[in-house]
């Protein structure tokens, strides 16, 4: 059995809360969400956007949660819960304390990761990479805003050699207090893109929120920058105002520290040579594209600076795929007997993330006679930029060799006109539009690429086709076939 996490005692020293009740002598994580809170959590009463904790508290203590995190000012309704409580003046801040404790007694190697794309898919890749070599912590799912990068820290157990944490913005002045809880011995900045971009100025202004990270590093950390990034210059000017003093790179530039030697793809996987710190080393990955490599890079690199074995790393990897919604690919099974391949780009998307999946189709492989098909949706956030980097895509719709594209969102009208009479399109309302437009098109070797920001739904229409209608193993029987017009 594993040791606590916390005790009672402990969460009450780091957090200042005033306790009710005895204290537990093990607390084993640490919880905002009673649907995913285990026995004996300690449960953090956190007010949300659209949720207040202290509604859940019996669900909490039905769950089993062995303290509950509550604020004062809700103390008078709360008499007669019988688990014990620590009572906080503010319950987020108080999360945060338990978090900045984590981080003192921890003697791991912490990396930080942040970006405008692939930071989930970075974090995911070093987390895997590092896992042969000692405990991993790392943030789960895309836990790196204001109540995600805390609670990630909380749970930091204290013999961790490793730990990973993901940190991302929407606006100015995120990024800092979060990274000054981290304390990351290595900070590593992805690439700057148009996401968000609705609430900057310009990419030079997202490079300076993101550019934030470098105020958190501990005293020597290094600061891990994309060498093929226009904005390189910029972050590392930032990196040295903050006093870094050792700046690493990663790209293809012939300067770059983790250097992409070679590349190639094929299918679903890829093949990569890369020369980390003056030493070359090789990775297959199980997962396509050539942004991949691009997040490979950086970490075979960042796995170099925390200490750990770059070629053992590099080995994980061969094992390791994206995240749901970034690269899967399924095969889907037609009426006729043929199949039909959908890659599932659609956990979000923005310019930079849009034309990796549009060289992804290009990529690909359509069978004799089939089609490309570019199933696209609105990219949000862009502000007053959107329609000129809507209309942007064209070009790469072009160059992918679509055959056919499918446009769902208000946004995406804009490329709808930029398209007509270059190749067959349509514009569609929505998810439900798409799926259906889809099912009346797709035909035998079609390879399909579906990407979107992920509040458009491509997800569930992703999921919908899956479950339905995903081409069985050899001996299964087909779950469902559909047929042109479904």
């Amino acid at each position: 059995m594993s040791a606590a996490l916390w005790t009672g005692a402990a969460i009450a020293e780091a957090t200042g809360g005033r306790p009710i009740g005895a204290m537990p002598s093990s607390v084993g994580g640490v919880s905002i969400d009673t649907r995913s809170l285990e026995p004996g959590d300690v449960f953090f009463a956190i007010r949300g956007d659209q949720f207040d904790g202290h509604a859940f508290l019996r669900q909490a203590i039905a769950a089993g949660a062995a303290l509950l995190v509550v604020a004062k000012e809700k103390l008078p309704a709360l008499g007669s819960l019988a688990t014990p409580m620590l009572v906080a003046d503010d319950v987020l801040v108080a999360l945060e304390k338990l978090g900045a404790a984590a981080r003192a007694r921890s003697t791991a190697r912490i990396v930080a990761v942040t970006g405008s794309v692939g930071k989930t898919t970075t974090k995911e890749a070093l987390r895997h990479a590092l896992e042969g070599q000692g405990s991993v912590h790392a943030s789960a799912a895309s836990f790196n805003n204001h109540w995600g990068v805390p609670l990630s820290l909380s749970r930091l157990p204290v013999d961790a050699r490793f730990a990973v944490f993901e940190i991302g913005m929407n606006h100015p002045g995120e990024i800092r207090p979060l990274v000054k809880l981290v304390r990351p011995h290595v900070a590593i900045v992805t690439l700057i893109a148009p996401a968000h971009l609705g609430f900057f100025r310009d990419l030079e202004e997202i490079a300076e929120a993101k550019g934030e990270i470098f105020e958190g590093l501990v005293p020597g950390g290094t600061a891990v920058l994309n060498a093929d990034d226009p904005l390189e210059p910029l972050l590392r000017l930032m990196a040295e105002r903050e006093g870094v003093t050792r700046i690493t790179t990663f790209g293809e530039d012939e300067g770059a520290d983790y250097r992409l030697l070679r590349f190639a793809g094929a299918g679903e996987g890829s093949e990569i040579a890369a020369r980390i710190d003056g030493t070359e080393v090789r990775v297959r990955l199980p997962s396509a594209g050539r942004h991949l490599a691009q997040n490979v890079l950086a970490v075979l690199g960042a796995a170099d600076l925390a200490g750990a074995d770059v070629t053992q790393a590099a080995e994980a990897l061969s094992s390791w795929r994206a995240g749901k919604g970034r690269g899967a690919r399924h095969v889907l099974a037609l009426a006729d007997g043929g199949t039909a391949t959908l890659i599932d780009e659609s956990y979000n998307a923005n310019p930079a993330s849009m034309r990796a999946a549009l060289r992804l189709l290009a990529a690909a492989q359509p069978g004799e006679g089939a089609r490309r098909i570019a199933v696209l949706g609105d990219m949000l956030e862009l502000g007053t930029f959107s329609r000129d980097l809507h209309l942007a895509l064209a070009e790469p719709v072009l160059e992918a060799r679509a055959d056919l594209v499918l446009l769902a969102g208000a946004e995406m009208q804009a490329l709808d006109g930029a398209l007509e009479r270059l190749v067959r399109h349509e514009w569609l309302g929505g998810p439900d539009e798409v799926r259906a437009s889809l099912l009346a098109h797709l035909r035998d070797g079609d390879v399909v690429v579906m990407k979107a920001s992920k509040s458009i739904g491509f997800s569930k229409v992703v999921d919908d086709l899956v479950a339905q209608f995903a081409a069985p193993l050899s001996g299964e029987p087909a779950p469902h076939e559909f047929r042109q017009g479904a």
